[in-house]
């Protein structure tokens, strides 16, 4: 429990990493892979639920990391697009506890995402009035983001192909930001993987 607010989180690892040709949640920043950097970040927080979706490469993937307290589910239906892996990941948590309140969503490619940032997102978001808080970098709006309960029935029913962002869409949902602007970075192509090399040895 955070506050006096239970608090579930996702990470969404569920996808082929095509344009990069090998899975991106095992690529390694700072001796340890993109999703275990994650995974340990969230494991110094007191959440309440915690689960990983996987999909592509998943038994690759298990057996490079320690996934701790974490419920590891597969999400059969990753190649259909992140909408199926956000509903998969709400769906599991409230299986087992129906009385969550808010449910926070982590990508496993954005090296830059510590527990302070983590932290100051769930604060403004439970000092808030607003269903949604998500981080914006870059003059984009996107994840780390964090949703209330009245939410997570939207989240279920995202199309295939679309990803909570798409809530920003709604008129009739209020949210807010929280600046992060190191969170633009995430690791799509060979570039990306040989600049976060280059940002391991400044």
């Amino acid at each position: 429990m955070i506050g006096n607010s239970k608090i579930g989180v996702i990470i969404l690892a569920a996808g082929a990493s095509s344009r990069l040709g090998h899975p991106k949640q095992l690529v390694e920043f700072k001796g340890k892979t993109l999703l275990q950097h994650i995974i340990d970040v969230v494991e110094s927080l007191d959440f309440d639920s915690r689960i990983l979706v996987l999909g592509a490469k998943a038994d690759d993937i298990k057996k490079r990391i320690n996934s701790r307290n974490f419920r590891v589910v597969y999400n059969e239906n990753w190649e259909e697009g992140m909408g199926t892996s956000i509903s998969k990941g709400i769906s599991e948590p409230l299986k087992l506890q129906d009385d969550l309140d808010h449910m926070l969503i982590l990508l496993s490619d954005q090296p830059f995402v510590d527990k302070e940032k983590i932290k100051k997102l769930i604060k403004v978001h439970l000092e808030s009035d607003k269903p949604a808080t998500f981080s914006e970098y870059a003059g984009e709006v996107g994840v780390p983001a964090i949703f209330s309960k009245e939410l997570f029935s939207e989240l279920q029913n995202l199309k295939k192909d679309q990803g909570a962002k798409k809530l920003i869409l709604n008129d009739k949902i209020k949210f807010q930001t929280v600046k992060f602007e190191a969170g633009n970075f995430d690791v799509d192509t060979a570039e990306d993987v040989e600049l976060l090399k280059q940002m391991e040895e400044e």
